[in-house]
């Protein structure tokens, strides 16, 4: 059986969705030129959890090594 090597920056990128998308109720992190779309009001308690979610993802990737 052939073992597929995972592709880090596409990992990471969606540990970085599924975070935006469960905290912020995103659909896509992609720009959609559309002022209704790209941009949100979002409460700073969500973005400092939001970011310590991202920074303890990281912290336990870095000990998988």
């Amino acid at each position: 059986m052939t073992r597929r090597k995972t592709d880090p920056a596409a990992a990471r990128d969606a540990l970085i969705l599924e975070i935006a998308q469960r905290r912020f109720s995103l659909e896509t992190l992609e720009t959609r030129n559309s002022d209704r779309l790209d941009f949100h009001d979002v409460a700073v308690w969500a973005i400092r959890d939001a970011l310590e979610e991202a920074f303890e993802a990281g912290r336990r990737a870095a000990s998988q090594s």
